[in-house]
């Protein structure tokens, strides 16, 4: 039996949008996740085009002059250079933005022991030069897939985003659909994906305007169970 969503306090900022469509709803981190939607072989469709919404998954995110020094001696590897992103030994991603600014985005089980350590480990006495950022609060966040996804996105953003041109790992602090937005790329298995981040208040528009271009493509709407499997395949 599905699990209700508004049985828990947390859910995804699109939730309504997944209940309209029959999604199946299960427990990840205190927050309603949608782990299927109509479970019709919804990972090979995600191998074509799907959205996904990733909001209830744990994120974080860190701020500040001594941003990288504090997280590299909590063990968290953070890229040499802006715009870019490493995956952790548990599967988190660690992306730079700025040099005094790091997302941390959690891995698709769902486990949040990296936030959890962080979050202990933080304290503003005295001043440690870095200050935490509720990106879990104020950032929706959905996921992107398929070979049709650079094809996709070209209609909401200016960026390149085309394999050739936007490694793996890349980041873009961009506009899509006339949001200001974070992109990054992050396959899952031999699946081409992209992670987009933008203002939780502006969601549903974001959700609306990306299954709109993903009409063309045949695009379908996946759950969380779709995407851990493609990132079994190698």
């Amino acid at each position: 039996m599905t699990l209700a969503p508004d049985a828990l306090l947390r859910r995804g900022f699109v939730y309504r949008e997944l209940v309209a469509l029959g999604a199946t709803f299960g427990e990840i981190d205190g927050a309603a996740c949608a782990l299927e939607i109509d479970g019709a072989d919804e990972a090979a469709r995600a191998e074509g085009l799907a959205l996904c919404d990733l909001s209830p998954l744990p994120r974080a995110g860190y701020k500040g002059r001594e941003t990288r020094a504090w997280l590299a001696a909590r063990g968290v590897r953070v890229p040499e250079a802006d715009n870019r992103a490493t995956r952790q030994d548990d599967g988190w991603l660690a992306a730079r933005l700025a040099p005094g600014e790091v997302l941390l985005l959690a891995g698709l089980d769902g486990g949040r022991a990296t936030a959890d350590r962080l979050a202990a480990a933080w304290s503003p006495d005295p001043d440690p030069g870095v200050y935490p950022v509720p990106r879990a609060d104020t950032n929706c966040w959905f996921a992107i897939t398929g070979r049709h996804g650079a094809e996709m996105m070209a209609k909401l953003c200016g960026v390149d985003l085309r394999p050739h041109k936007f490694s793996e790992g890349a980041i873009a602090q961009t506009s899509v659909a006339r949001l200001n937005a974070i992109v990054l790329r992050a396959d899952l298995g031999a699946t081409l994906a992209y992670h987009l981040l933008t203002d939780g208040a502006s969601a549903s528009y974001m959700w609306g305007c990306i299954t709109d271009a993903m009409a063309e493509y045949d695009g379908a709407i996946v759950g969380l169970a779709a995407l851990r499997t493609l990132a079994g395949k190698t």
